[in-house]
């Protein structure tokens, strides 16, 4: 499915869309370039997962993983500074996979060799300054 959001506003709209048919164990992988809306679409996979504060959901670009308590727990992954799939392990990636909860990870193309197979790809692309195309497979 391809969708195309007008602003900032569609695109959190789209991501509580998605959570509603997220589950308890579910990976999302997103890739993107930078500034095409991946940590903007997380806030409202939080919203639609009920985290009360999904307008402060940020992109854990220093800190690897944040946690936010919801309906169902959501694991918000960032990858982009590391190098290497020994790194993403070092991380603590397969507990995470191993807890209750939705597991959404950003630059999820430095880590597909180790990708679970049954997971939603979710790939943004800048088409201006406010809209963006969004390219929605899997699961």
């Amino acid at each position: 499915m391809i969708i195309t959001t007008a602003s900032a506003e569609d695109t959190i709209k789209l991501g509580e869309k998605i959570a509603k048919r997220l589950k308890s164990g579910d990976i999302v992988a997103l890739s993107g370039e930078l500034g095409a809306g991946k940590t903007t679409l997380v806030k409202g996979i939080a919203k639609g997962l009920g985290v009360k504060n999904y307008r402060y959901v940020n992109s854990p670009s220093f800190v690897l993983v944040k946690e936010y308590r919801g309906k169902i727990p959501l694991f918000h992954f960032d990858i982009y500074r590391l190098n290497n799939l020994k790194e993403i392990e070092d991380i603590g990636y397969e507990d995470y996979l191993a807890r209750r909860g939705v597991v959404v990870i950003e630059w999820s193309s430095k880590m597909t060799r180790i990708l679970p197979k049954r997971h939603l790809d979710i790939a943004l692309k800048i088409k201006n300054s406010n809209e963006r195309i969004i390219s929605v497979k899997g699961i």
